[in-house]
């Protein structure tokens, strides 16, 4: 079990996994692309923003296969009126996000009511210190605080073999921030794909597009619970 953690964590997200034109819905700002719904969604618009990295980019899918595209379908056929823009940028380190941070919020038609963060995989894929991946983090919460933009905050663990002192360190990111900055956290949202290789792509790096879906499925509700939440 240890090892089939350690054997996909320790591929996904890579910079070097492949060139942009390989990278599916990685370009971020662009608008989720859904099929057509069976159920008309009601209620006040609500715009969302999934900034993250590859998990969100859709690394060699479809656009409209990417995680916030199938998040974003998942929520309207329960009838809520949303629009996930997908943020993520395959390769993205915490650095590179809170860089980026700004320009992406600036950019936007407007002030999006709900921030899905996912970052922090490759800060621990590439042995960076957990202290930094906290503190960049902890900034762009910050930056979305001073926006007052609600934020759900996707955590991550540490691959065990970079051992238990790292991996305490960098597990306790993610539900610490959570609490200091009123963020809802979503555990571990890729747990389906570690204990099933089919969902995997055959370079056995990325998620297929069934694997997305299981992902989708684990985060649905509680995406569903916060958004019906919004004030």
């Amino acid at each position: 079990m240890i090892a089939r953690f350690v054997t996909l964590g320790a591929a996904f997200l890579l910079a070097s996994c492949g060139s942009p034109a390989d990278e599916g819905a990685g370009s971020a700002g662009a608008e989720a692309e859904a099929p057509t719904d069976a159920v008309v969604p009601g209620g006040p618009a609500i715009d969302i923003l999934a900034f993250g990295d590859s998990l969100f980019a859709g690394y060699r899918l479809d656009s409209a296969q990417s995680y916030p595209a199938r998040l974003q379908e998942a929520l309207r056929q329960r009838g809520l009126n949303v629009t996930v823009t997908n943020a993520g940028v395959s390769g993205d380190t915490t650095a590179a996000g809170l860089q980026r941070l700004d320009f992406v919020l600036d950019s936007m038609a407007g002030q999006p009511d709900l921030v899905l963060l996912e970052l922090g995989a490759n800060d621990m894929l590439r042995g960076l210190p957990a202290a930094e991946a906290r503190r960049n983090l902890d900034q762009i919460l910050q930056r979305l605080d001073q926006r007052g933009i609600p934020v759900m905050i996707y955590g991550m663990r540490a691959a065990p073999n970079l051992g238990g002192e790292y991996g305490k360190s960098f597990d306790t990111i993610f539900p610490d921030l959570a609490g200091k900055y009123d963020a809802e956290l979503v555990p571990f949202f890729i747990e389906p794909l570690i204990f099933d290789r089919s969902l995997v792509q055959p370079d056995q790096l990325h998620p297929t597009a069934q694997g997305v879906d299981a992902m989708v499925e684990k985060t649905v509700e509680q995406v569903e619970d916060r958004v019906e939440d919004l004030d």
